[in-house]
């Protein structure tokens, strides 16, 4: 179940940068994020209540729903989208893929989960060969002082996310499933940038075409319903830092698409860094092999 949820999010995650790409156009982004969660938490909501799995959320529940909207459906995407016009896609993929390791070590701080060093061994792997993969975009890159701004701000997104999956898996732990929490934090991350929105005289248009509600509808329902849930549920079986190696496999597929649709050339550094990503993959999920304590060794040595 768990190998089915990971390829599940990576696959899907993989291609809605193709529904992202055909996003952009005369609606504002801030606006196209509205709609995207607006319309995702109508759909999870009237899916829940027909099959009665909506589950009860406590006022503690509600502000944790809350923080999550503000992380994972709201400030993290704007953070992202910002980003791109001043850096690389490929760079802002390579800080992305930090989450692994960002996971890792809130998990740590937060709920003192020992972090495994194949997990940190897999993650800085999988980084490494991210930015092989996408060293000639980066190269070609000159520095400059909006590429800090941009790299700031990929940071922050990035932050922001981790914590929104911190929050999910403090939510699993107190007994609500992904679900009803992802119902409640689209609403609310929405809903805060459509405050957004208003308050910064952002027009609330839309395209009434095939190519943006075709690609809203996929963001909506694949992108968001489907690969948030899947992502989110991986979190709380897997663990954060587990759970987040997608962000480092998704740029793959996503580069793969490419490669068909829009004649991307695979070159040596790219292929070294897909096997690196791979490599990294394996560590991550090897199952670490049980060490006997030295007090239980001395145990059995001692004659009874």
């Amino acid at each position: 179940m768990n190998l089915s949820l990971y390829l599940l999010t990576v696959l899907i995650w993989g291609t809605t940068w193709i529904a992202l790409k055909l996003q952009l156009g005369d609606v504002a982004i801030p606006v196209s994020i509205v709609y995207r969660f607006g319309f995702a938490a109508l759909v999870l909501f009237v899916m829940l209540l027909l099959s009665g799995r909506l589950q009860k959320v406590n006022r503690r529940g509600q502000f944790l729903c809350v923080a999550q909207g503000l992380c994972l459906f709201c400030v993290n995407f704007m953070c992202f989208y910002t980003a791109s016009q001043w850096i690389p896609s490929g760079l802002i993929a390579v800080v992305f893929s930090t989450s692994t390791l960002w996971n890792a070590l809130n998990a740590r701080i937060f709920f003192r989960q020992k972090v495994a060093r194949n997990v940190l061994a897999g993650g800085g792997l999988g980084l490494i060969g991210l930015a092989c993969m996408f060293w000639p975009e980066l190269s070609a890159h000159t520095a400059s002082h909006e590429t800090l701004i941009g790299l700031g701000l990929a940071l922050l997104g990035t932050l922001c996310f981790s914590a929104g999956n911190m929050l999910s898996s403090l939510q699993q732990k107190a007994g609500l499933r992904p679900l009803t929490t992802n119902a409640w934090g689209m609403l609310y991350g929405a809903g805060m940038l459509a405050v957004y929105c208003v308050l910064s005289g952002t027009p609330f248009s839309f395209e009434w075409n095939t190519r943006y509600i075709g690609s809203l509808a996929y963001l909506v329902i694949a992108g968001s319903v489907i690969g948030f849930t899947a992502y989110l549920t991986l979190v709380g079986r897997m663990g954060p830092e587990r759970a987040a190696y997608c962000t480092v496999l998704f740029p793959v597929v996503a580069l793969n698409i490419s490669a068909y649709a829009e004649g991307y050339q695979w070159t040596m550094p790219a292929l070294i860094g897909l096997v690196l990503v791979m490599l990294g993959n394996v560590l991550v999920f090897r199952k670490p092999k049980p060490q006997t304590g030295t007090a239980e060794t001395l145990r059995r040595l001692l004659p009874e």
